[in-house]
């Protein structure tokens, strides 16, 4: 059996060198669909692995509340997510915060409420802000370094902001002498009590571009908005293996705080991802499935470049046979080659994939993700191509009269 692989290597081997620019041609097409699919799966692994890895410096000790909408999950992604003011369909409330401040096993508990507003300063202004609405837990929950000043405290927190360091240059065109100057919002002024550090994460499980965000009172912006709702609650556990437990009684809490309504999800641990998870892995499901028919293309190439090779060596299928090679021998001859023209591709396919990838890692804030699962769904998906796409001509060539095919010369 070695020796007749051995035999089947060296032959397809043989062909394939003798046909070397249709053969890397061939191979190109299946390089395409796999280079898609590598690097859809591996950009979003490497969001995932962003905010799992923000999640894991913040504490395991978190745990995040959120609406949820009884629509149907496509509509409700589509709807929710890409509307600028989704945050006004939330279903949490200040009255939920005070509800789960109640749980035992709590050390904070901020809202997170984001408006879009026009903000202004004596130089500049700007418009579509996001400025979001929290407490003073806030900066026990998320570890924001500041670069000048200091965060809210009791004493400034109705009237004071803190500038994101995208924000503070764009309207102070400084950084450094940002505190204690005032900005105004929809008529109201506040006063800016510090300025936070570069973060460059745009992308995080609180679903805020913190470099480019102001930061306030979750009480001052209803004040100014009028109809402030919240679109998440985080929550710092005082035992990480009571989270179980502690999420249990949130829920509880929460469903006896809203007459039995169940519209919230209690999140922790690996549970807690970007808000907009959902519309990423279907619109990652889309783009797999667009690469799928790449792949498919490709492995249609395959078989018109098997059924061309099988109609040039009709005199070699004759002789083998006349000679005593089987039926079978024939079959697995062709279908070697075909496989072997497959996998080259899915190589091929893979180092593509994983350079486009790195590539575009370099204007985003997240790494691709390199996996061994990966790897071998890319070999195991080369191999089935291989196998559907070059059964028929291998069939065909093992199906071929000897008589008839001696008669056939190159």
């Amino acid at each position: 059996m070695a020796l007749l692989l051995r035999t089947h290597y060296k032959l397809a081997k043989a062909s394939i060198r003798e046909n070397r620019t249709r053969s890397f041609l061939t191979c190109l097409g299946i390089a395409i669909g796999v280079a898609s699919i590598i690097l859809i799966l591996s950009l979003m692994g490497g969001i995932s692995n962003l905010v799992k890895s923000e999640v894991s410096e913040i504490g395991s000790d978190l745990i995040v509340v959120r609406p949820i909408s009884t629509k149907d999950s496509i509509t409700n992604i589509v709807e929710e997510l890409t509307s600028a003011n989704s945050f006004q369909k939330s279903n949490l409330s200040v009255a939920d915060v005070k509800t789960i401040k109640k749980v035992e096993g709590i050390s904070a508990v901020a809202p997170i409420a984001v408006s879009t507003n026009t903000v202004a300063s004596e130089k500049n202004t700007f418009s579509s802000v996001p400025v979001l609405g929290t407490n003073l837990d806030f900066i026990k929950i998320e570890p924001l370094a500041l670069r000048y000043g200091a965060f809210l405290t009791e004493n400034n927190e109705g009237n004071s902001v803190v500038l994101g360091h995208t924000l503070s240059l764009a309207l102070f065109n400084t950084i450094n002498s940002t505190v204690g100057k005032t900005v105004t919002i929809m008529g109201e002024k506040f006063m800016v009590v510090g300025v936070l550090d570069s973060i460059d994460k745009s992308i995080n499980f609180d679903n805020v571009d913190f470099d480019n965000a102001l930061i306030m009172d979750i009480n001052a912006l209803d004040k100014i908005t009028g109809s402030t709702q919240i679109q998440q609650i985080n929550i710092k556990a005082n035992n990480t293996d009571s989270l179980p437990k502690i999420s249990e009684d949130i829920e509880s809490a929460l469903v006896n705080q809203k007459l039995g309504d169940k519209n919230f999800s209690v999140s922790y641990g690996d549970k807690i991802t970007h808000p907009a998870s959902s519309l990423f892995m279907i619109v990652s499901g889309m783009l797999t499935l667009v690469a799928m028919i790449s792949l498919v293309v490709g492995g249609i190439g395959v078989m018109n470049i098997m059924l061309v090779s099988v109609s040039e060596r009709n005199h070699e299928i004759g002789i083998r046979k006349a000679v005593g090679a089987s039926s079978r021998n024939i079959l697995m001859q062709f279908l070697f080659e075909a496989l072997i023209l497959s996998i080259l591709g899915g190589i091929l396919g893979l180092i593509l994939g994983y350079v486009l990838a790195f590539i575009i890692s370099t204007i985003t804030p997240f790494a691709p993700h390199i996996s061994l699962g990966i790897i071998l769904v890319t070999f195991l998906t080369t191999l089935v191509v291989g196998i559907i796409f070059g059964i028929y001509p291998a069939l065909k060539a093992a199906s071929k009269n000897p008589i008839d095919s001696l008669k056939h010369y190159r």
